[in-house]
């Protein structure tokens, strides 16, 4: 094994990166495909998980530390020509242990014993989550609420960076989905409620991830996730059936994934459920028709974890495995994450006596395989399959880590701030209350060192929990109860309040009381709740706090929106932090003493009662009430709202001209002014309202939104314009329209009337 370390070792310094254009890959692709056997090719595509090639004891168990299995190496990757491995195993690994694993498990490519590469891939959430000493972001929600296209597009090309140095091309990112089921156990995997704010900041990740040549050493292909309507299952748990209408599927859950193809998102998985009866991987009309075919997405469509087996065992469309794996192929799918050691060779025997068959045709098949072939090309793993670890000098660099922090300070929002009680002085004594202030995991989420994150063991070394920055700002000012400790038992969050007699006499000492409120870190089926309500015990210990007559501010550490209906009134100030990642303790700390200021932007509907979703695109028929019940619309806070530390006005809203026909661009300004006495940053949200039309129109739509940074008593003059393709949606004959008529164009307080003629 020494001699193949030193070969792939020489390979890799040796060779330099050619860009190609796609032409001559897609051409090279089918040149290579024409030279594979049917069994090589179905082969290409299937992906099975790192555990199939580990050592194991007499009971089936992994060994730890892990280590390749000779044997099964020889089985799967030389012998049965296998193309794609995922996963990590059981927790995050090195860079060292990456290089070691994955140096084993190209040799039989580099030794002529297999036609193709294996392409790697591995879920690289909120950045390198699985390398040790990865810089981890905010995840996707915080993101979102940055409002900055930029910071997402950083946090993409970090995470490419730190992803490709641990020897994986390949990022099984970024999640597509809108966040408009807040019950959904991956609602802080999504960029939010909005389209047009998903569309734009997903469109970012996916250049950051891929640049402008993904062979490149620092750069992954993206993934998009997951095509399509995977969130928003109407039960509010995972893998189970959504039912969207063709004009919200148009109009809400699929642009974001056109501006992903648009941006060269070179592969998508696709959605593990069904939508109005139909799995994911059996929708021809998704995956072949439209974004193949009518998108020209070129890339490779994947599986999720085994979803092509539970067509036959769980979603029961597929009367054997054999009708599953021909019902999904020619559907459009071109790689079965199997995933396992076993039941591999199953879809490997049933697919070819498909093709044998005839049941799956050659040309689908060198179809599937020339998108995999392609993909692999245009990551150059057929010429250089692994870089050096350590030659990658800036992974986990202090650079890295300021951006990962700028992400978080941009995230985190100011939802409440009543009589200016934040900043706080440098002279106050504070009470520092909740367990989600004292451990990363809270910070971080799922998807962080372990799949679902729970897992303290792996805390990152170099980064400190919002506690232990307090401590080290505050000394002796800050006095800290844990309040309340959290756990998963029985499959769901449990919640018991401890020291809580404690919280309440430590706060007679201080000026005022910080309480972290948090959940516990989870995603996919384990995710599931029951329900969006606070825990009690939570919510109990902030009353008793808020009796005290001390104020109270709140810090939410939240993936989803968590009701908060009865301790908000009584809360002075409330922070979202969303999940910030590993800096997200030291950007909180610099809101709080008000070295930075808070410009975040929630991107959801923050929901006032459990079991009421609203979103902001209502239509008005949806705020129709009678006097007893009071508003019909009547979040917690509205989506697009944060505050800050200064104020800002918007006047001079101007448009030039009022009247637009079929084939012209309006363009619209707005004076924005920093009226306040420090420095900040706004997000100018534009909305367009459509007052009449043949289909019932929203109230109102974000069209688009810009980040500006103001210093005190600045103004700037901002434009904005407005196209036909703006005004269009999808009509009663299913085809996209835009109808004459009048319309009002909405940035702050200022609106103004326009006509479509």
């Amino acid at each position: 094994m020494k001699a193949i370390l030193l070969f792939l070792g020489f390979t890799s310094i040796c060779f330099n990166f050619i860009s190609q254009s796609d032409k001559e890959l897609d051409k090279k692709a089918k040149q290579l495909v024409s030279k594979l056997t049917t069994e090589e090719k179905i082969a290409q595509t299937c992906q099975v998980t790192l555990d199939a090639l580990l050592k194991t004891d007499d009971k089936g168990t992994i060994v730890l530390p892990i280590e390749i299995d000779e044997k099964k190496l020889t089985q799967l990757i030389e012998k049965q020509s296998l193309g794609s491995v995922l996963n990590v195993s059981s927790h995050t690994l090195t860079r060292e242990g990456w290089n070691k694993i994955l140096q084993q498990i190209h040799a039989p490519f580099q030794y002529g014993k297999t036609k193709a590469p294996v392409i790697y891939g591995v879920d690289a959430i909120h950045g390198a989550n699985y390398v040790v000493g990865g810089t981890l972001f905010p995840q996707e929600i915080g993101l979102a609420a940055t409002w900055n296209p930029s910071l997402a597009n950083k946090m993409g090309e970090i995470t490419a960076y730190e992803t490709r140095a641990s020897g994986v091309p390949w990022n099984f990112s970024p999640v597509l989905d809108l966040g408009r089921q807040p019950l959904w156990s991956r609602f802080f995997e999504t960029l939010g409620e909005d389209p047009v704010l998903a569309s734009q900041m997903g469109a970012e990740l996916v250049k950051g991830y891929q640049g402008t040549n993904p062979a490149e050493s620092t750069r992954v292909a993206a993934c998009m996730k997951h095509f399509v309507g995977y969130s928003l299952p109407k039960s509010g748990r995972d893998r189970t059936p959504a039912w969207i209408p063709e004009r919200q599927m148009q109009e809400l859950y699929l642009p974001s994934f056109k501006a992903a193809v648009e941006a060269g998102a070179l592969t998508v998985m696709i959605n593990s459920g069904d939508v109005n009866g139909t799995p994911g991987h059996v929708n021809k009309y998704l995956i072949t028709d439209l974004l193949k075919n009518k998108w020209g997405f070129k890339g490779l469509a994947v599986s999720d974890w085994e979803d092509i087996r539970m067509l036959h065992t769980v979603h029961k469309v597929a009367a054997t495995q054999k009708d599953a794996i021909i019902m999904a192929i020619n559907a459009g799918l071109d790689m079965s994450m199997v995933p396992y050691n076993g039941p591999h060779e199953e879809y490997l025997n049933l697919f070819k006596e498909a093709v044998v068959e005839k049941k799956i045709s050659m040309k689908r098949l060198n179809d599937a395989v020339t998108r995999i072939i392609y993909v692999k090309l245009k990551l150059g793993l057929y010429e250089k399959q692994l870089i050096p670890w350590n030659e990658y000098p800036k992974f986990a660099s202090d650079e890295f880590k300021n951006d990962a922090k700028n992400a978080a300070l941009e995230s985190i929002t100011l939802l409440k701030n009543d009589n200016q009680t934040l900043p706080l002085k440098k002279s106050e004594k504070v009470l520092l209350v909740g367990e989600a202030a004292d451990n990363l995991i809270f910070h971080n989420g799922a998807w962080t060192h372990t799949w679902q994150g729970e897992d303290t063991t792996f805390n990152s070394a170099h980064a400190q929990n919002f506690h232990q920055v307090m401590r080290n700002a505050m000394g002796e000012r800050l006095t800290y109860v844990k309040g309340y400790d959290l756990s998963s038992l029985g499959g769901w969050e449990q919640c018991t309040v401890v020291d809580i007699e404690k919280a309440v006499r430590a706060a007679s000492s201080v000026d005022k009381i910080i309480v972290c409120l948090g959940e516990m870190p989870a995603t996919e089926k384990p995710g599931d709740a029951r329900t969006l309500n606070l825990c009690e015990e939570q919510q109990r210990l902030v009353q008793a706090l808020q009796e005290t007559g001390k104020p109270v501010i709140l810090v939410l550490f939240f993936g989803k929106p968590h009701i908060i209906r009865e301790i908000e009134p009584k809360s002075d100030a409330i922070l979202h932090a969303y999940l910030p990642g590993d800096f997200g303790g030291e950007a909180l700390a610099d809101i709080l003493f008000g070295s930075s200021n808070p410009s975040g932007k929630i991107p959801y509907t923050y929901p006032r009662y459990d079991g009421v979703v609203e979103h902001y695109d209502h239509v008005p028929s949806e705020e129709k009430t009678n006097k007893t019940l009071g508003k019909a619309i009547d979040p917690q806070w509205e989506f697009g709202h944060g505050l800050s530390y200064t104020t800002f006005s918007y006047r001079d809203l101007m448009l030039s001209k009022t009247d637009l026909n079929g084939k012209e661009e309006l363009a619209a300004t707005v004076t924005l002014e920093n009226t306040g006495k420090i420095a900040g940053k706004e997000v100018l949200q534009w909305y367009i309202s459509d007052l009449y039309a043949s289909v019932t129109p929203a109230g109102k739509k974000l069209k688009g939104f810009q980040k500006v940074a103001l210093l005190p008593g600045e103004r700037k003059t901002v434009s904005f314009t407005i196209t036909p393709e703006m005004l269009k949606f999808y009509g009663v004959d299913n085809q996209w329209i835009a109808e004459p008529g009048e319309f009002i164009l909405q940035v702050g307080n200022q609106s103004v009337n326009f006509q479509l003629k």
